[in-house]
């Protein structure tokens, strides 16, 4: 069931991190990591071919700890590396023309700010949503304002079975508090990759998360 692997969703590109991608996501996997998303977007992204090597790769990785690896917008690379998912944003390709081109097997995911999308998302058939962001956070260069527990708390109450899952500035502090507000789980980039022990961290999330 998809809200049990929303507990502690890991995001990360190779440019999220000054170590390995590889070695960061491996060791976040040991530590206990639910869902991983491929995110490779920003200054300094890996672009084809290097960019579909790296995703199979951590596609495998994800695949040798059973955990589902989806891909952030790109639906034809998710489709040449035989991805579990893909997530969509707001404005990335409408999920209901995404659902056509994918096996019924995978997980769709959209991203949503207000109340409007996230009834949107429930209306087309989301698995999941991601809600946020929550707190500041620098990772995403056209990141949103943030919403705050307030705003998680109401699109929680507005999504029925749907599960919402947070993002945006999620520290390990955070986590009990916003699982309290509705949320399955939480959405966590720069916490992980960008953390001397990934490992150590992500059992720590895991931990945390109800």
């Amino acid at each position: 069931m998809i809200e049990s692997l929303l507990r502690v969703y890991f995001i990360m590109g190779s440019n999220n991190t000054d170590q390995d991608p590889l070695y960061v996501l491996e060791e976040a996997l040991k530590g206990g990591i639910t869902l991983f998303q491929f995110r490779e977007k920003g200054a300094g992204a890996l672009t084809g071919d290097e960019k579909k090597q790296l995703a199979i790769q951590m596609k495998e990785l994800c695949h040798d700890y059973n955990v589902p690896f989806l891909v952030n917008d790109d639906v034809e690379l998710a489709l040449a590396v035989n991805a579990d998912g893909v997530h969509v944003g707001q404005d990335d390709e409408n999920i209901r023309s995404v659902r056509q081109k994918c096996p019924p097997s995978w997980y769709i995911g959209v991203s949503a700010t207000n109340e409007q999308e996230a009834k949107q998302a429930v209306e087309d058939g989301a698995d999941y949503i991601g809600v946020g962001p929550i707190y500041s956070t620098n990772t995403k260069e056209d990141a949103k304002v943030p919403i705050g527990d307030a705003g998680l708390q109401h699109i929680c109450s507005i999504t029925g079975d749907t599960p919402v899952v947070a993002i945006g500035g999620i520290r390990l502090g955070h986590v009990i508090h916003l699982s309290n507000q509705g949320a399955s789980g939480v959405s966590v980039i720069s916490a992980i990759s960008q953390s001397n022990n990934p490992r150590s961290i992500a059992a720590a999330f895991l931990k945390h998360v109800r």
